[in-house]
């Protein structure tokens, strides 16, 4: 397909090449059908189909459509450019997030988790953390799934790295929650790194939750999608896939709604293509695939979800924070690693950080009053345990249910995590622990570990879903082989965290793109 030919662009009109839903009498190649029994649906064809604009969806689509292949995108969140981005954290999580970023993995105790549902994907609303896989996560992939191919991803992290710009901070944007989570942990002699993030001179708003207001953080909005369109890609908006179309074991594309104000239905979609990449995170992934009548030999789909339990702290200082300013992550500790855990500081809003607080009435007002001088610092378990998501009515349900030793874990950073906070000055600390007392000094730390916390009374949250279509050269086992091909399925390829075959332990955006341009190699060396 030749480029998009460029058109006028009124204000936060999207890009030549992606198409919000009342657009879609100007996308290029759609077709109506003249059938009566279905004069609503459209049709589309092309040579690959992508389901999902984020970390992996993006990526690939850029990668093939650099290599001339026709490539459609289909995105169910609709086109936010970097103009609308703003402070109004409400707004945003209407507009960027699924559910309001409300969802949940069932369990004791459920585990809320986020989901980017716009164009750019999560990348939209993450902290931009940008971390090579661990080379003991990759021997592992080798050694118990004989995951071929891993040889070579050090120079997929290079391409990667290049095109988001990864990088450390520049002076003068980190602010002070962050100076004191590392004061704290040079006082205690604790490792400590500074966060390589995918930006170009950040300027340190502390919005990157909710939409970077500069362009500085290179979301796939703003990196990966403008490559794919310069190579005539379509991205068309507002599209919500209710399954790949399959014959036999044969993927010929998808069936989807093309949704209009208040997601009331305005079209049908048919998109056909020689190949269909699903690329919609590891809960929405394995959900699309079983309502679509995938079944894995393994029996895995859905299964193995993992998805880095955290938990968060949030320590009153005497001295004025204002975590509001400077970047979202500028440090990690890394002192507890091998034992499966980091710190770092991340600020949120005030009205996110009430609705987490256990108080109510003066109690809470107590704490929000002294926002201004609040830092709010979490902990990351590498948990070793997993999870499910089915498909149940057609919507995803995730179930998690938090083992004992990860619950352990998490009560210990936290209480490591407390130390370090008092190191550094904090007069008193919030737990997210339902029914403990706020401790007031280091001496309180020992508390932590005087009787055992109930894991349902943990606040455990996490923005990291992984595992649920895992990768491996066995059908037995896994769901996809090692470059993301269903197995025994044809033209049906998986391209997000859905493959890890297990946690990582860190970040794992960077490591989603690796795979994905990996992958997009292997599908383009065996394009028949």
């Amino acid at each position: 397909m030749p480029v998009a030919e460029a058109r006028p662009r009124r204000a936060g009109a999207p890009p030549a090449g992606v198409y919000v839903a009342h657009d879609w009498p100007d996308v290029p190649g759609v077709a109506r059908r003249r059938r009566a029994f279905r004069p609503d649906l459209l049709e589309l064809a092309c040579d690959v189909v992508v389901i999902g604009s984020g970390a992996g969806g993006a990526v690939m689509a850029a990668e093939l459509a650099e290599a001339g292949l026709d490539v459609v995108v289909l995105e169910e969140g609709g086109y936010h450019g970097t103009e609308e981005f703003t402070g109004d954290a409400a707004r945003a999580v209407r507009t960027l997030y699924r559910d309001g970023g409300a969802q949940m993995a069932l369990g004791a105790p459920p585990v809320t988790f986020a989901e980017g549902r716009c164009v750019g994907g999560s990348t939209v609303i993450n902290g931009g953390m940008s971390w090579r896989t661990p080379e003991k996560i990759v021997e592992r992939w080798r050694m118990e799934h004989a995951v071929a191919g891993t040889g070579d991803l050090a120079r997929h992290f290079e391409r990667v790295e290049r095109f988001i710009s990864a990088r450390h901070q520049d002076e003068g944007t980190v602010g002070r929650d962050n100076e004191l989570l590392r004061l704290g942990a040079e006082r205690k002699r604790w490792d400590t790194i500074p966060n390589v993030r995918n930006q170009v001179h950040c300027a340190g708003s502390n919005n990157c939750a909710f939409g970077c207001p500069t362009g500085a953080k290179r979301s796939t909005l703003v990196s990966y999608l403008p490559r794919a369109l310069a190579f005539g890609a379509r991205v068309l908006a507002h599209c919500r896939v209710d399954r790949v179309l399959l014959q036999g074991k044969r993927a010929l594309g998808v069936d989807a709604r093309v949704l209009g104000p208040g997601g009331v239905t305005a079209h049908r979609l048919r998109v056909r293509a020689r190949r269909t990449v699903v690329a919609a995170g590891a809960v929405q992934t394995p959900a699309l695939l079983l309502r679509s009548g995938v079944r894995s030999p393994s029996g895995a789909l859905g299964r193995h979800l993992t998805l880095h339990p955290n938990a968060k702290v949030s320590a009153i200082f005497d001295e004025r924070v204002e975590g509001w300013k400077g970047v979202h992550q500028a440090f990690q500790v890394r002192e507890f690693q091998e034992e499966g855990f980091l710190m770092a500081a991340v600020n949120i809003p005030p009205s996110t950080l009430a609705m987490t607080l256990p108080y109510y009435g003066r109690a809470m007002t107590d704490v929000l009053d002294a926002y201004d001088r609040t830092v709010v610092g979490g902990i990351l378990v590498e948990d070793t345990v997993s999870g499910r998501v089915r498909a149940v009515g057609g919507q995803a349900v995730a179930t998690y249910a938090l083992s004992d030793f990860d619950a352990e874990r998490i009560v210990r950073g936290t209480a490591l995590l407390c130390e370090l906070l008092f190191e550094a000055g904090a007069k008193r600390i919030v737990l997210p622990f339902e029914g403990q007392r706020d401790l007031l000094g280091p001496d309180d730390v020992r508390r932590l570990f005087a009787r055992p916390i109930p894991k349902a009374s943990m606040e455990v949250v996490t923005v990291h879903i992984m595992g649920t279509a895992r990768m491996g050269e066995d059908p037995t086992r896994h769901v996809c082989d090692s470059f993301g091909r269903i197995h025994e399925a044809d033209g049906l390829v998986v391209s997000d965290a859905s493959l890890f075959p297990g946690p990582i332990g860190v970040n794992p955006m960077e490591t989603i793109m690796a795979l994905s341009t990996r992958n997009a190699e292997r599908l383009l060396e065996t394009w028949s």
